[in-house]
């Protein structure tokens, strides 16, 4: 299992809009970017009844995980399971592909064919909800640029118009309406091994420093 390391900063307008003139005079934005660069993601997570991920996530506990289903704009031909997993600060990412039908199945709370799957992920999935009973407990959506540098692996991201929902049952519904939350964005910054100068002194702002905010804590509160 390979971890990358992350950190994140709020930022206001005012930084987003200098970091995208920088950003985008050295880097190529990712290949799933639409005309004006950026794509909506729409995520559904999952917790118990004890708030496990949740609680794990305020109280800074240095090894956690959380499971969510993804899709891109109105896209529901290409669905994610991931799992990210958190170790002493560095980050994973597990993933497997899901149907629209596989993931209604699961929104009407049918998720026993997971069982079935040739996907280790899918299985794992099917006994934390099994035993964990992790269930579908809110939607995160918002605008995401995205920005790709080959040496070091790094990807640089910056989110903005963060919105939630706690209608789980219409993830998929592309008209489903989302309350607006922070009109604060937020910087990403991940890589592998290192992190090139050229990297970290394009995402330099003064007065910033790095923050452990979470989309999926934000929308719970």
């Amino acid at each position: 299992m390979k971890f990358r390391h992350e950190y994140k900063h709020r930022i206001n307008q005012a930084d987003l809009m200098q970091l995208q003139t920088r950003l985008s005079s050295i880097l190529e934005h990712d290949r799933h970017c639409g005309e004006d660069g950026t794509y909506e993601i729409k995520s559904l997570y999952f917790d118990n009844y004890r708030d496990k991920a949740l609680r794990e996530k305020i109280d800074g506990v240095d090894k956690r995980e959380k499971f969510r289903i993804r899709y891109y704009n109105t896209d529901t031909s290409f669905i994610r399971l991931e799992k990210k997993s958190k170790i002493n600060g560095l980050c994973n990412k597990q993933s497997a592909k899901m149907t629209a039908e596989e993931t209604q199945r699961i929104l009407d709370g049918d998720y026993h064919f997971l069982l079935e799957s040739d996907s280790n992920l899918k299985r794992e999935f099917y006994a934390k909800m099994q035993f964990q009973l992790l269930r579908p407990v809110c939607i995160v959506a918002y605008k995401r640029e995205s920005f790709v540098y080959p040496p070091g692996n790094v990807r640089v991201t910056l989110d903005s118009e963060l919105r939630g929902s706690y209608n789980v049952k219409e993830f998929l519904n592309p008209e489903l309406q989302f309350l607006r939350l922070y009109h604060t964005s937020i910087l990403e910054v991940k890589w592998d091994e290192y992190l090139p100068q050229i990297i970290r002194d394009a995402v330099q702002l003064k007065n910033r420093k790095s923050s452990s905010f979470s989309k999926y804590a934000a929308v719970r509160f």
